[in-house]
């Protein structure tokens, strides 16, 4: 019997959470929709994180996906930066849970693995071959959007995979990088 589900995959961010939902038939991959949940800094973080958590329900809701794939938080330099896509990364995991979903939390060399392969792909690596994989006429916009789609692929390869492995192989290709 081959798997057949919805996968939402989510980038998120603060001022810009991008969601994608993917679905899977056997080894077959389509985009059905995606979008972008934006927050202005005019409003307060509390208001902010509700509308994420809110609007990422919703998807949940409308598109009924059993499963997310959602990006890890990545503490370079900025780490205020980094804490503020913490706080979005937790609403959205909440609407999440909320709605029953299967978490697959992957970092962005375990994304850029799955969907380029290799761990140190450029952005627009990335965005060509969500484009490729899901059979879009386009890149997807804004590219937090396609890099939600990038997530919810990431999870397609996930499944039946040891998440050990996944590191390993994460691991190969940043010494090959170095």
């Amino acid at each position: 019997m081959a798997l057949d589900r919805l996968i939402l995959g989510i980038d998120p961010g603060l001022a810009n959470t991008g969601w994608g939902v993917v679905h899977q038939s056997g080894s077959r991959l389509a985009c059905v929709a995606y979008g972008c949940v934006s927050t202005s800094a005019q409003h307060d973080l509390a208001a902010r994180l509700l509308k994420i958590h809110d609007q990422i329900g919703a998807v949940v809701r409308r598109f009924r996906p059993t499963c997310v794939g959602i990006e890890t938080v990545w503490f370079g330099q900025n780490i205020t930066a980094a804490f503020a896509t913490g706080q979005a990364r937790g609403a959205a995991l909440v609407a999440c849970a909320q709605g029953g979903l299967e978490v697959g939390e992957f970092s962005p060399k375990q994304i850029k693995l799955a969907v380029v392969g290799t761990g140190g792909a450029e952005k627009e690596q990335v965005q060509y071959m969500v484009q490729k994989l899901l059979s879009l006429e386009e890149v997807p916009r804004p590219d937090h959007a396609s890099d939600a789609l990038a997530a919810a692929i990431t999870f397609t390869t996930h499944s039946g995979v040891a998440e050990h492995r996944l590191a390993e192989l994460v691991a190969q290709a940043e010494r090959k990088s170095a």
